[in-house]
């Protein structure tokens, strides 16, 4: 299970600017990377399902009571993000938000919940609305429910 401490050890995305705003949050303890334009972002540890390790993203976020919400968007892309298939997996994740790392517990939002949960995360990042339209999918909206 990842634990907020796999974020300094754990692999990048394999999309390199995804990598590179990750690094840049990391290193300046997130003072840099947690907030740009109104959107705020969080690095998510999950551990890989296929072999075990720690791996790492940055996604934006929003919250819903104490829990972070993210989008499993890839894009629009036909597959979901391989964070999202790991977190199915195993739902313990870690976390950074802005200076705060944490321990957190994963769950995708049922239906009558995404419906509010996705309007209101395509008003903070309207491009999900147009990845939406692109996939015959259903993004997942995914809680992140901090531990500690």
């Amino acid at each position: 299970m990842a634990v907020a401490e796999d974020l300094d050890r754990a692999t990048d995305s394999k999309w390199d600017w995804v990598a590179e705003q990750t690094r840049t949050y990391l290193a300046s303890g997130g003072t840099e990377g947690h907030e740009s334009n109104g959107l705020y972002t969080l690095v998510l540890a999950t551990t890989g399902r296929k072999t075990g390790e720690p791996r790492r993203t940055c996604l934006i976020y929003g919250t819903s009571g104490d829990d972070l919400v993210v989008v499993a968007s890839k894009a629009g892309a036909d597959e979901d993000p391989a964070w999202f298939k790991n977190l199915e997996a195993n739902p313990e994740v870690g976390l950074q938000v802005g200076t705060r790392r944490c321990n957190a517990r994963a769950r995708v939002a049922g239906p009558g919940e995404r419906e509010r949960l996705w309007a209101q995360m395509a008003r903070t990042f309207p491009l999900y609305d147009e990845y939406a339209q692109k996939t015959d999918r259903t993004i997942p909206v995914v809680l992140l429910t901090p531990r500690d």
